[in-house]
């Protein structure tokens, strides 16, 4: 097969879970095929390069086989390649670092998870270091 519908492919290769999220992608204008948006019914052939934005980065894919069928995870490598840009995955890193610091308005309380994460990110390191119990004698005080 040397051409398919990109969100065909892109739910036989396990960008999506379902086609139909990966058709609503395109809808949406979250995908691009050689920098040009694309629909969900544009054909896609070997060698493009397919950019999936899914906030907060945006993931490249270069198609190496274009199929319609789902494959196992393990034949993935064979179908496409991963081609994002490191700086895209130091985004992601850092939205999961930041995420909790910068919540939303109206978002309500925050979770035990988030929490924790944030009570870690505002107590300093040194705290940790240091015994508070003290021990003050009575004859030591006159």
């Amino acid at each position: 097969m040397s051409e398919a519908r990109i969100d065909k492919w892109m739910w036989a290769v396990r960008i999506f879970k379902t086609r139909t999220i990966a058709a609503e992608a395109c809808k949406k204008g979250r995908i691009q095929i050689n920098g040009a948006q694309a629909k969900a019914a544009r054909m896609v052939k070997p060698g493009d390069i397919i950019q999936v934005r899914k906030p907060p980065i945006t993931y490249s894919f270069k198609v190496l086989q274009a199929i319609e069928k789902r494959v196992g995870a393990k034949l993935v490598s064979e179908m496409m390649e991963n081609v994002t840009t490191p700086d895209q995955y130091e985004l992601l890193e850092m939205s999961r670092v930041s995420g909790f610091v910068n919540r939303a308005k109206g978002t309500g309380r925050p979770t035990k998870k988030e929490r924790r994460s944030l009570d870690d990110f505002t107590t300093p390191e040194f705290m940790d270091d240091f015994d508070f119990d003290f021990d003050f004698d009575d004859d030591d005080e006159a």
